[in-house]
Protein backbone atom coordinates (compact mmCIF):
# COMPACT_ATOMS: atom_id res chain seq x y z
CA UNK A 1 0.00 0.00 0.00
CA UNK A 2 1.00 3.00 -0.80
CA UNK A 3 2.57 6.18 1.94
CA UNK A 4 -0.76 7.94 0.45
CA UNK A 5 -2.99 5.35 0.86
CA UNK A 6 -1.84 4.66 4.48
CA UNK A 7 -2.51 8.25 5.05
CA UNK A 8 -5.46 8.03 4.04
CA UNK A 9 -6.79 4.88 5.65
CA UNK A 10 -5.67 6.47 8.97
CA UNK A 11 -8.04 9.19 8.15
CA UNK A 12 -10.62 6.43 7.58
CA UNK A 13 -10.76 7.37 3.91
CA UNK A 14 -11.25 4.03 1.34
CA UNK A 15 -11.10 4.83 -2.17
CA UNK A 16 -13.89 3.60 -4.14
CA UNK A 17 -13.48 2.76 -7.60
CA UNK A 18 -13.36 5.33 -10.22
CA UNK A 19 -16.53 6.59 -11.75
CA UNK A 20 -16.70 5.83 -15.45
CA UNK A 21 -17.60 9.02 -17.13
CA UNK A 22 -21.85 9.52 -17.83
CA UNK A 23 -21.30 11.64 -21.45
CA UNK A 24 -18.72 11.68 -23.88
CA UNK A 25 -15.66 12.06 -22.21
CA UNK A 26 -12.94 10.50 -20.52
CA UNK A 27 -12.20 10.14 -16.88
CA UNK A 28 -8.62 11.54 -17.08
CA UNK A 29 -6.02 12.28 -20.42
CA UNK A 30 -2.30 12.41 -19.39
CA UNK A 31 -0.09 14.86 -21.15
CA UNK A 32 3.50 14.33 -20.89
CA UNK A 33 3.79 14.66 -16.74
CA UNK A 34 0.06 16.14 -16.44
CA UNK A 35 -2.98 14.74 -15.76
CA UNK A 36 -6.06 16.41 -16.09
CA UNK A 37 -8.83 14.71 -14.21
CA UNK A 38 -12.30 15.05 -15.18
CA UNK A 39 -15.13 16.47 -12.69
CA UNK A 40 -15.82 14.71 -10.03
CA UNK A 41 -19.02 15.21 -8.56
CA UNK A 42 -20.22 14.38 -4.49
CA UNK A 43 -21.04 10.95 -4.80
CA UNK A 44 -20.83 8.14 -2.98
CA UNK A 45 -22.15 4.45 -2.61
CA UNK A 46 -25.11 5.96 -0.47
CA UNK A 47 -26.00 7.79 -3.43
CA UNK A 48 -24.14 10.98 -2.32
CA UNK A 49 -24.92 14.46 -1.41
CA UNK A 50 -27.24 16.46 -3.88
CA UNK A 51 -28.93 19.41 -3.44
CA UNK A 52 -28.56 23.19 -3.79
CA UNK A 53 -26.22 24.63 -1.32
CA UNK A 54 -27.38 27.47 1.15
CA UNK A 55 -31.04 26.16 0.59
CA UNK A 56 -30.91 22.41 0.60
CA UNK A 57 -27.38 21.78 1.49
CA UNK A 58 -26.10 23.74 4.63
CA UNK A 59 -22.19 24.94 4.79
CA UNK A 60 -20.90 21.60 6.81
CA UNK A 61 -22.89 19.26 4.49
CA UNK A 62 -21.21 21.33 1.49
CA UNK A 63 -17.87 20.99 2.60
CA UNK A 64 -18.17 16.89 3.37
CA UNK A 65 -19.66 17.00 -0.31
CA UNK A 66 -16.23 18.38 -1.65
CA UNK A 67 -14.69 15.92 0.40
CA UNK A 68 -16.33 13.62 -1.67
CA UNK A 69 -15.33 14.97 -4.63
CA UNK A 70 -11.71 14.64 -3.10
CA UNK A 71 -11.64 11.27 -2.72
CA UNK A 72 -13.11 10.38 -6.09
CA UNK A 73 -10.60 12.37 -7.59
CA UNK A 74 -7.89 10.55 -5.88
CA UNK A 75 -9.50 7.50 -6.94
CA UNK A 76 -8.87 8.64 -10.95
CA UNK A 77 -5.26 9.92 -9.75
CA UNK A 78 -4.77 6.32 -8.70
CA UNK A 79 -5.79 4.51 -11.87
CA UNK A 80 -3.71 7.07 -14.04
CA UNK A 81 -1.11 6.28 -11.88
CA UNK A 82 -0.96 3.09 -12.70
CA UNK A 83 -2.62 2.33 -9.35
CA UNK A 84 0.55 4.16 -7.54
CA UNK A 85 -0.44 6.52 -5.76
CA UNK A 86 3.04 7.36 -4.90
CA UNK A 87 3.90 8.63 -8.20
CA UNK A 88 1.53 12.01 -7.78
CA UNK A 89 4.62 14.26 -7.34
CA UNK A 90 2.10 17.56 -7.24
CA UNK A 91 -1.73 18.32 -7.24
CA UNK A 92 -0.84 21.78 -10.13
CA UNK A 93 -4.77 23.26 -9.94
CA UNK A 94 -8.24 22.06 -8.30
CA UNK A 95 -11.20 23.42 -10.21
CA UNK A 96 -14.16 23.28 -7.48
CA UNK A 97 -17.88 24.24 -8.72
CA UNK A 98 -21.12 24.88 -6.35
CA UNK A 99 -24.45 24.53 -7.33
CA UNK A 100 -25.34 27.50 -4.85
CA UNK A 101 -28.79 29.08 -3.98
CA UNK A 102 -28.53 33.04 -4.54
CA UNK A 103 -28.10 34.14 -0.51
CA UNK A 104 -24.74 31.63 -0.60
CA UNK A 105 -21.26 33.00 -0.98
CA UNK A 106 -19.11 30.56 1.57
CA UNK A 107 -18.01 28.88 -1.85
CA UNK A 108 -13.89 29.17 -1.06
CA UNK A 109 -15.21 27.55 2.51
CA UNK A 110 -17.13 25.04 0.93
CA UNK A 111 -13.92 23.91 -1.70
CA UNK A 112 -11.63 23.74 0.99
CA UNK A 113 -13.39 20.45 2.05
CA UNK A 114 -11.57 19.16 -1.08
CA UNK A 115 -8.38 21.12 -0.90
CA UNK A 116 -7.94 20.13 2.95
CA UNK A 117 -7.98 16.08 2.39
CA UNK A 118 -5.06 16.99 -0.91
CA UNK A 119 -2.95 18.52 1.62
CA UNK A 120 -3.89 15.60 4.04
CA UNK A 121 -3.35 12.94 1.64
CA UNK A 122 -0.24 13.98 0.03
CA UNK A 123 1.28 16.33 2.72
CA UNK A 124 3.17 19.94 0.86
CA UNK A 125 2.56 17.95 -2.64
CA UNK A 126 -1.04 18.39 -2.49
CA UNK A 127 -0.90 22.43 -2.24
CA UNK A 128 -2.52 23.66 -5.31
CA UNK A 129 -3.46 26.75 -7.09
CA UNK A 130 -7.60 26.60 -7.31
CA UNK A 131 -10.66 28.23 -8.42
CA UNK A 132 -13.67 28.43 -6.66
CA UNK A 133 -16.62 28.78 -8.30
CA UNK A 134 -20.78 28.70 -7.54
CA UNK A 135 -22.81 27.93 -9.91
CA UNK A 136 -26.47 28.15 -11.04
CA UNK A 137 -26.86 24.32 -11.73
CA UNK A 138 -24.72 20.97 -11.92
CA UNK A 139 -25.07 17.41 -13.32
CA UNK A 140 -27.54 15.36 -11.82
CA UNK A 141 -28.25 17.56 -8.99
CA UNK A 142 -24.79 16.79 -6.86
CA UNK A 143 -23.89 20.02 -4.51
CA UNK A 144 -20.12 20.22 -5.58
CA UNK A 145 -18.40 19.00 -8.52
CA UNK A 146 -14.41 19.56 -8.66
CA UNK A 147 -11.79 18.60 -11.71
CA UNK A 148 -7.79 18.94 -11.25
CA UNK A 149 -4.63 18.85 -13.07
CA UNK A 150 -1.58 16.75 -11.08
CA UNK A 151 1.84 15.58 -12.12
CA UNK A 152 2.95 12.29 -12.16
CA UNK A 153 6.57 10.76 -11.96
Amino acid sequence: MSQVEERLKAKGVVLPEPAAPVANYVPFVRSGNLVHISGQVSTDASGGIKGVVGEDVDLERAVAAARLCGINLISQMKAAAGGELDRVRRVVKLGGFVQAGPDFFEIPQVVNGCSDLMVEAFGEAGRHARSAVGVYRLPLNFSVEVDAVVELS
